[in-house]
């Protein structure tokens, strides 16, 4: 095992053409599929948009059995404002886009209320009606066996003449406004956004990251290796969710949130490779007092130095990227469909975030070889230098991290105390977090769709969906008589008369609240499940699906932390020989967990944070934010972690004292630590930039959880425990020591 990274950067060292040309040709590939798709077909084609679900769970065989009893196609509803239903003449003024829409092939009926007999009089028209008397409604129905090319041909055309309605009428109406809807717009409008905030965040942070990158290297040459591998890894990321949709539904949002995991750890290993990189040349080329620089490139030293950097950096890359798959992989013991997807997903950019990092990056080494050993063009311009001297340095144990590690072991025990107070109290919003599964107001305030949700729900309460709907295998007779007891629990304001729907009956429960994942909406659902039926029933609804949710993750959860947490212990075991120092590991990356997500409540569901974010709260956390975020935030956690501990644990073996090590490993791991975390957490800062909750969400609490853990936690809170420790922190007992020495990961 020790010598597969050697040889690895030989094979590379001699190759780096080969290497770079597979990974422009992968690369292009990447793209090329994601952009432009297969037979026609994107990747944000393919995506799928709707609320988590849990399979097997009962509102999603609610929803189920709703979906295979309709009898009608897919709707598309015109929102009328600003008129008055009784105007003169306004049916007449109507009829030319009844006809237009009636002949739109697969169109199934035009309903609206000035059509019906006795027009907005007729008891049958109130649902269509504004509640304020200053709008109506026109609905168009689909046939409901349309080939998929045919409907997509319908509900276009239907969209195109509806928008034209409004202006049809302004003599009539000068006020009138209209706003076209539909579920399968919500989708797209979600899917665009998606889209939309992917370039935003990428637009944001690469740029941003490359300048951090600059001063970390002190030239462009150096910061455009990790750059080109994050590029790589981004177009490798997005061809692999692609062929991932052929095997799994995926949902849109996770093509954001992977590909930031993927820029950010691709960009994270590429700082580790090439600061290496650059350390063990100098050790090679500085003998000559500078003057090694300039020898010829036939002398070995580039090839040696790629070597010893994949020994080093490179085992350390590839063991962070098993640590961060491990966290992810635990999403896999869990039910909900989109867990599955994001843990597949991420695997796979895991994977191509080494690989580019181990392959791609070496390959740029080695042809730009002595050339990154000099100073670049920026350190000859007065004043840089001197900003890039402190923070390129890669030639110095002494520097401003090794002195902040003095400092702390001077008062370790302070120091560790008053971190894990700190992180105690940002950890105390966790208490309180309410869990979400949200539906349109995931899009931000102000989009078509939005729009149009808002205006049902506000004057056409007849026409919108009840919060809480239960899916009967009753008549309606039966069915009659439960919505009576339905009727009186506590938090329901009305239910809505039950109708036939196949050979089920739907019964609508509307709480007593306008929130339909609030507090009041869950009791209502709870109370409803509870409630004894003479005849089998679904509860389904925002508040049955996150309870569902909420349910699938308790119940798995202990399996997948297990599972985790071995494998972390093993693993970190393997690598340092101790017990002690695993267990350290599991407990402040726990710490500094809880804390991010306190930091999340605070922001997101208190709402704390919502005009400099731009966002509206939704009164809680997305349910399967709190899932991603600890799996993706314990990954990155862990990839700091063993930054660390391989240069404490590299420096340790050669004989140096704990303190020493500890000390000497922060200043050579710190610059590092901090620069990776820098611009990760420009990475998720650009995604916060979008204007999808959910993804501001992920972004935003992975940036805290990065922060915290590589300040709080890594510099100050990890050396102080380890002074504290001392010699304990290699402690292991006899048999297990046996076992280090027989299957330890080495150098």
């Amino acid at each position: 095992m020790a010598r597969v990274f050697p040889r690895l950067g030989r094979l590379v060292a001699h190759h780096p053409r080969l290497t770079v040309v597979v990974w422009l040709v992968l690369t292009v590939a990447g793209y090329g599929l994601a952009v432009l798709g297969v037979q026609g077909e994107t990747l944000f084609d393919r995506v799928a948009t709707g609320a988590p679900g849990v399979a097997g769970a009962e509102s999603t065989q609610g929803q189920e059995l709703l979906a295979g009893a309709r009898t009608t196609g897919p709707s598309v509803t015109l929102v009328l404002d600003g008129v008055d239903p009784a105007t003169p003449e306004l049916g007449a003024a109507l009829d030319p886009a009844r006809g237009a829409l009636a002949a739109v092939d697969g169109v199934a009926a035009v309903i609206d209320p000035l059509a019906l007999p006795q027009g907005p009089a007729n008891p049958a028209a109130a649902p269509l009606l504004a509640e304020d008397g200053d709008g109506f409604l026109v609905v168009v129905e689909l046939e409901p066996d349309l080939g998929a090319a045919a409907q997509d041909e319908a509900l276009a055309a239907v969209e195109e003449r509806l928008r034209e309605v409004p202006g049809e009428l302004r003599t009539l109406a000068p006020d009138v406004s209209g706003v076209v809807g539909a579920e399968h717009l919500v989708v797209e409008e979600i899917t665009d956004q998606v889209e939309e905030d992917l370039r935003t965040g990428e637009l944001v942070a690469l740029p941003i990251a490359l300048v951090v990158m600059v001063l970390v290297f002190g030239g462009f040459l150096a910061a455009a290796m990790p750059m080109a591998g994050a590029l790589a890894s981004i177009a490798g990321g997005l061809g692999s969710l692609l062929a991932l949709t052929y095997l799994m539904d995926v949902e849109a949002s996770v093509v954001n949130v992977v590909t930031v995991l993927g820029l950010g750890l691709s960009i994270d290993y590429g700082l580790l490779v090439v600061s290496r990189f650059r350390e063990e040349l100098h050790r090679r080329v500085d003998d000559d007092g500078g003057a090694g620089s300039r020898r010829r490139r036939g002398d070995g030293a580039v090839v040696a130095a790629v070597e010893a950097t994949m020994a080093t950096a490179g085992r350390t890359v590839a063991f962070s990227a098993v640590t961060v798959a491990i966290a992810i992989a635990g999403l896999l013991a869990f039910r909900p469909e989109i867990l599955r997807a994001i843990a597949a997903a991420g695997l796979l950019v895991v994977l191509v975030a080494a690989a580019t990092a181990l392959t791609l990056v070496p390959a740029l080494l080695t042809l730009a070889g002595r050339r990154l050993a000099r100073e670049g063009v920026l350190a000859r311009i007065p004043g840089v230098r001197r900003v890039l001297a402190r923070a390129s340095d890669v030639r110095h144990d002494e520097g401003a991290f090794s002195a902040l590690a003095a400092r702390v072991q001077r008062r370790p025990w302070w120091v560790m105390l008053g971190a894990c107070a700190v992180l105690v109290v940002l950890a105390l919003p966790v208490l309180r977090m309410d869990l979400r599964i949200s539906g349109i107001e995931l899009l931000p305030s102000g989009t078509t769709q939005r729009e149009y949700v808002a205006a049902l729900e506000e004057d056409y309460a007849g026409a919108s969906a009840p919060a809480v709907t239960v899916v009967a295998a009753a008549s309606l007779e039966e069915a009659g008589a439960w919505a009576q007891e339905l009727a009186s629990l506590d938090g329901v304001a009305s239910v809505d008369p039950p109708t036939p729907s196949g050979s089920y009956v739907v019964l609508g429960v509307r709480p007593d609240s306008d929130d339909p994942g609030g507090d009041v909406a869950v009791d209502v659902v709870r109370e409803v499940r509870a409630l004894d039926a003479p005849f089998e029933r679904w509860v389904v609804g925002q508040a049955a699906s996150q309870i569902d949710f909420t349910d699938a993750l308790a119940e798995r959860a202990p399996l997948a932390l297990t599972v985790v947490a071995v494998a972390t212990l093993l693993l970190l075991f393997l690598m340092t020989g101790s017990v002690v120092i695993p267990l350290k590991a599991l407990l402040t990356n726990t710490l500094s967990i809880l804390a991010s997500l306190g930091v999340l409540v605070w922001a997101f569901q208190d709402g704390h944070l919502e005009g400099l974010l731009g966002f509206t709260s939704t009164g809680g956390i997305e349910t399967y934010v709190l899932a991603l975020v600890v799996a993706f935030a314990f990954g990155l956690a862990m990839d700091y972690e063993v930054f660390l501990l391989a240069r404490v644990k590299e420096l340790h073996d050669s004989g140096h004292r704990t303190d020493e090590a500890v000390r000497l490993g922060l200043q050579r791991s710190g610059r590092i630590i901090t620069s990776a975390a820098a611009i990760i957490v420009v990475v998720f800062a650009g995604f916060v930039a979008g204007e999808l909750v959910v993804i501001k969400q992920v972004g935003f609490a992975l940036a805290v959880a990065v922060v915290i853990d590589a300040t709080i936690v890594r510099l100050l809170l990890v050396p102080a425990t380890m002074t504290i420790l001392d010699r304990a922190n290699w402690w292991a007992p006899r048999p297990l020591r046996r076992l280090h020495e027989r299957f330890a990961i080495l150098h």
